[in-house]
């Protein structure tokens, strides 16, 4: 069999991109290439986690590529303030790039779009076909009609302030501001003393944000704060998938056999949408396969990707009550009552290893919305809607 690469991995995304530095740490002689049709790697993104996501070992390995950290972070509500202790980290795209194109060099092809993408080759818009013993597709989550889910859609935008912000942690969620229609919330990274990362964030049921909404809507937060905005330095726009239901042996039947990574395999956390743990736990285990075929490769990230989805159950009964029971524009009313709970319940509950007693503790009282309609979203099992 003919091979041009041990691994190709289409589309330099996260999840692409820590399996290609993994892969460099662990095993340096394979041949790896990467393709990614835009200008340069890692799009135009900010990717966060909390410290305990990780294991001390995983930490250890994405520790050089981690851009900002802070020893704890706030959550405001109109009944709540509330101040967690406990590591937060930031990941820039800008930063990521750059560790990609030092780690790949030549190996890491911008401007390359694919036509078709099969387990053991990559068909390119210029027709020439490259072979591996392995292809990964990482090019992001595809169309199907096997998940039923929301979206946690957001503007961000960078600002350099006039004058110090005078935080000294990120704020992960400000609910205190006007609803319009759905869970909405600011959060905001202050990534120096006069520069801030502030994002319009919206749980809603769509994938579309109104960018010119949203950036009035940063403006007014800014300005309520006392933050002097003075130049805008770049803007993001994202649409995190929020899983409520699905039929997750259909959705990977539609992979057909083909190795993939990230939101394409279906690996985020369902409630909060955050990828980046799932991503590092996959370039560990592809890390050590030997050898990496693409039957290994299928076999593996498919066994991966369903015991995490095993492991989400809760999460997603979770998110069928914030999503379909009472009026959207109380849907804060459950995230306040959760960050009332128990310290170590949240910080388990972002690392999606939340113990039985603990999801006792979730559903106990009486719940924020109506019984009925709750009860009907905890237990809904009907077919997924197609989105």
């Amino acid at each position: 069999m003919r091979t041009d690469y041990d691994v190709i991995l289409v589309g330099a995304g996260l999840a692409n991109g820590l399996i290609a530095l993994r892969l460099r740490q662990s095993q340096p002689q394979l041949r790896l290439l990467m393709l990614e049709r835009e200008s340069a790697p890692a799009g135009n993104h900010t990717w966060s986690f909390h410290r305990d996501d990780l294991s001390d070992d995983q930490f250890r390995w994405i520790a050089p590529y981690i851009s900002h950290q802070w020893p704890g972070y706030q959550v405001r509500f109109p009944a709540l303030h509330r101040t967690f202790t406990g590591g937060y980290c930031t990941i820039t795209s800008e930063a990521f790039a750059r560790h990609l194109t030092d780690a790949l060099g030549d190996n890491l092809w911008t401007h390359c779009s694919v036509q078709r993408v099969t387990p053991e080759s990559v068909t390119l818009m210029d027709n020439r076909t490259l072979h591996a013993a392995a292809v990964i597709d990482g090019r992001g989550l595809q169309a199907t009609p096997h998940l039923q889910r929301g979206y946690q859609a957001f503007v961000g935008q960078e600002w350099q302030l006039t004058a110090p912000h005078g935080l000294t942690q990120p704020i992960l969620m400000d609910a205190t501001v006007n609803q319009q229609q759905g869970y909405r919330f600011v959060y905001t990274l202050p990534l120096t003393p006069e520069r801030l990362l502030i994002e319009d964030t919206h749980y809603i049921n769509t994938p579309s944000l109104a960018p010119r909404a949203a950036r009035e809507n940063i403006q007014a937060y800014a300005q309520q704060q006392g933050w002097q905005l003075d130049r805008l330095l770049r803007e993001e726009h994202g649409s995190l998938p929020i899983t409520l239901s699905g039929d997750h042996r259909l959705f990977w039947q539609q992979q057909r056999g083909q190795p993939c990574s990230g939101l394409r395999a279906g690996l985020f956390h369902a409630t909060t949408g955050y990828s980046l743990p799932s991503a590092v736990s996959l370039a560990d285990h592809i890390a050590h396969m030997q050898p990496l075929s693409a039957a290994a490769l299928a076999q593996h990230t498919a066994q991966f990707a369903a015991a995490q989805w095993r492991s989400q159950r809760f999460f997603r009964q979770l998110n069928r009550m914030l999503f379909l029971a009472g009026k959207p524009e109380q849907r804060w009313q459950v995230m306040q009552r959760f960050y009332r709970l128990d310290a170590g319940l949240i910080s388990r509950f972002y690392a999606g290893q939340l113990r039985l007693s603990d999801k006792a503790r979730i559903l106990c009282g009486k719940p924020p919305v109506p019984v009925g309609e709750a009860l009907r979203a905890l237990f809904m099992t009907s077919s997924p809607r197609k989105t």
